[in-house]
């Protein structure tokens, strides 16, 4: 694995093109200031020894230095060892309601943009703990293995859209099936399932796959998110195109707010309304801290060998050709003219 020690330095190389600027600002004054003594073209034949091109190398090479030199001075280092590596964590299987219904505007931005935010927000504020992702609507199909890769999580996390499902409906049972055979097999590890849905189940029994997760240990916990009162569901982000049913009238998709109720209460976990505020995530992050944590292996490069040796040496290749390139012709070259 390929890291920078030290990448802030790599903020130096903003005076590159900084430089490049002043230098040709720097060629093109020197050529007005040339023109006020005469001709360019008869002024140049007073110094035919003067190279047209070296000056541009040089500066060149230079550059070319200096760019090599900044990233030595980020430490550039290679990963020599993967060693497996304990922390105190816990593990967690989000699945997450990608149904049409979830594109219902009365929570703001909408129900499934505004889980994919709380989310987000609770994947920063975990630590050594271990993320997975399930998604569901009709059916149940795993996102992201369960991982201590957080910046993976959240990458999954912000593609997340209705049509990564064909089957509609709200299978909330088989995602809580489908996350317990997820975890790792360490027994000694609190693990959670999240299940944030508007909880409008229509395909099997949530509440039995429930208790089944907590005869295993497993809490389950869910986020109704949506609002008692319902709103109807926009098609294609239009709110003037709604969705409707087969008798042309627009279908309203309510939060079933009991049934979420039954399902945490079977798993032995919480239930926690989502609302325009910021209490649900304090809620459901309080209840992680709340879990036990325990040793979680995981695997992370723990020697790091520095590379900038090769560097160093094609640093001094270039400052020895910078030496050696003079502002003169080449008494053997300067007779060619390749554009005679």
């Amino acid at each position: 694995m390929f890291r920078f020690a030290q990448p802030q330095y790599l903020y130096l190389l903003l005076i590159v093109p900084l430089m490049w600027a002043i230098y040709f600002y720097s060629v093109y004054r020197n050529r007005k200031n040339m023109a006020k003594y005469g001709n360019p073209q008869i002024l140049q034949s007073l110094a035919p020894d003067v190279s047209k091109y070296k000056p541009g190398t040089k500066f060149f090479l230079q550059q070319l230095a200096l760019i090599v030199m900044i990233f030595i001075i980020a430490r550039p280092q290679m990963g020599a060892k993967i060693e497996t590596v304990k922390k105190q964590g816990v593990e967690i299987i989000i699945a997450l309601d990608v149904s049409n219904s979830m594109l219902a505007r009365d929570i703001a931005p909408s129900r499934l943009d505004k889980a994919k935010q709380m989310l987000s927000k609770l994947i920063d504020q975990l630590d050594n703990d271990k993320v997975g992702l399930i998604v569901f609507a009709g059916d149940a199909y795993t996102q992201l293995p369960i991982t201590s890769d957080f910046v993976s999580a959240k990458m999954f996390l912000s593609t997340i859209s209705p049509d990564m499902v064909p089957t509609q409906g709200t299978a909330i049972g088989r995602a809580i099936a489908l996350a317990m055979n997820s975890f790792t097999p360490d027994q000694s590890a609190d693990k959670a399932i999240i299940v944030i849905t508007d909880a409008e189940n229509h395909e099997d029994d949530a509440v039995q796959m429930a208790k089944e997760a907590a005869q295993k240990g497993i809490m389950v916990d869910v986020i109704g998110i949506g609002s008692e009162q319902g709103a109807p569901i926009p098609i294609g982000g239009n709110d003037t195109n709604l969705r409707k049913d087969n008798q042309g009238n627009v279908v309203i998709t309510k939060l079933n707010a009991q049934l979420g109720r039954d399902i945490a209460k079977a798993g032995d976990g919480i239930y926690i309304s989502a609302d325009n505020t910021g209490s649900a995530l304090r809620a459901l992050t309080a209840e992680v801290k709340k879990m036990k944590k325990s040793d979680i292996e995981s695997k992370v490069y723990s020697e790091y060998d520095e590379q900038f040796q090769g560097l160093a040496w094609i640093v001094l290749i270039l400052l020895l050709l910078d030496i050696f390139i003079l502002d003169r012709k080449n008494k053997l070259m300067k007779k060619v003219n390749f554009f005679s």
